[in-house]
């Protein structure tokens, strides 16, 4: 039986993902420190006898004990890192590690192992982006000394490793860059503006829009997204590849509020916050590469995907 590794496991997508390759019928190592994610998004697989919970930290070196007993991994998924804006500024030092210094270390396991190689970057990489919608060969526009620097730089230093392995040692690697996702496991308090909209139409509190609400998001749903982080890791031709993963349709933040609080029947106002600085201005996939080589793009519409997430936050509320 296969054996794989997924860091930030306990996370949001890292949660999901655990569910999707267990029921693919491997064993799964999962590691997650829990500094965001949660040990609650795991516990309904704690009794499943091929997944093995460990809380460890992969900025620090892997004991030899530990990589022993990864001996014969297949696959590395790494999601390790804090994702929100509201995480990894909480936490800037270690995004900023845990994307550069942990990122070395599961590369040296994957090669030492032999085992296929995914890294999960980000559409923070393109930064506030001068091309649109992004497509993987654009080079981005991006604040290397700012608020967001902790996670956009570290991330593309995480790509940067990767590229070295892949050409280096032929390190069987590939890049996923995850646009807006969305879906239940979400933190209610994540900053993240699905998250945010929906909590606070909830209790009738009225929605926060920064700016004037006309900067640009799409929201992908997370079963489509794990889907296509299985497809970049499985199908054939993906090695020294980067991928797209999101939804490409594509909302202003001011229409996505009136979604939110269409769906949830509030009666919750729109109030107007300023701007964060180095905010994206737009951000929308082309996902035609995902399409075309791995055979993949969304299924769950923005809105059957928003009823979910409203029906989960309901029943944690």
């Amino acid at each position: 039986m296969k054996k794989v590794l997924i860091t930030g496991g306990a996370g949001f997508i890292g949660s999901h993902l655990c569910d999707l390759l267990l029921k693919r019928g491997v064993i799964v190592y999962c590691l997650d420190n829990l500094i965001t994610g949660s040990y609650e998004n795991i516990t309904h697989l704690l009794k499943n006898r091929n997944f093995i919970f460990k809380q460890l930290d992969i900025i620090k070196p892997f004991e030899k004990e530990m990589v022993d007993e990864f001996n014969n991994l297949s696959c590395i998924f790494n999601l390790a890192s804090p994702a929100s804006p509201v995480d990894y500024q909480n936490y800037p030092e270690e995004t900023a590690l845990v994307n550069s210094v942990g990122t070395y270390n599961l590369l040296q396991l994957a090669v030492k192992n032999n085992a296929k190689f995914l890294m999960a970057s980000t559409s923070e990489t393109y930064g506030d982006p001068k091309e649109h919608p992004q497509k993987e060969t654009y080079w981005g526009n991006v604040n290397s000394y700012g608020p967001r620097s902790c996670y956009d730089e570290s991330k593309r230093f995480s790509e940067s490793l990767t590229y070295i392995f892949v050409k280096k040692y032929d390190l069987n690697a590939r890049i996923i860059r995850i646009f807006n996702t969305f879906g239940p496991r979400m933190q209610k308090d994540d900053g993240r503006v699905v998250s945010n909209f929906i909590n606070q139409a909830l209790d009738g509190k009225p929605l926060t829009i920064y700016g004037k609400g006309s900067q640009t998001r799409s929201f992908c749903y997370v079963s489509d997204l794990v889907d296509g982080i299985y497809k970049a890791m499985f199908e054939k031709g993906t090695k020294g590849e980067v991928f797209n993963l999101g939804n490409p349709q594509e909302y202003t933040i001011l229409d996505f509020a009136k979604k939110i609080i269409k769906l949830t029947g509030s009666k919750s106002e729109i109030v107007y916050k300023p701007l964060p600085k180095d905010d994206p201005a737009k951000r929308r996939p082309d996902i035609s590469k995902a399409k075309r080589v791995l055979g993949w793009e969304p299924k769950v519409s923005v809105d059957e995907g928003l009823k979910k997430t409203i029906e989960y936050y309901k029943g944690i509320s």
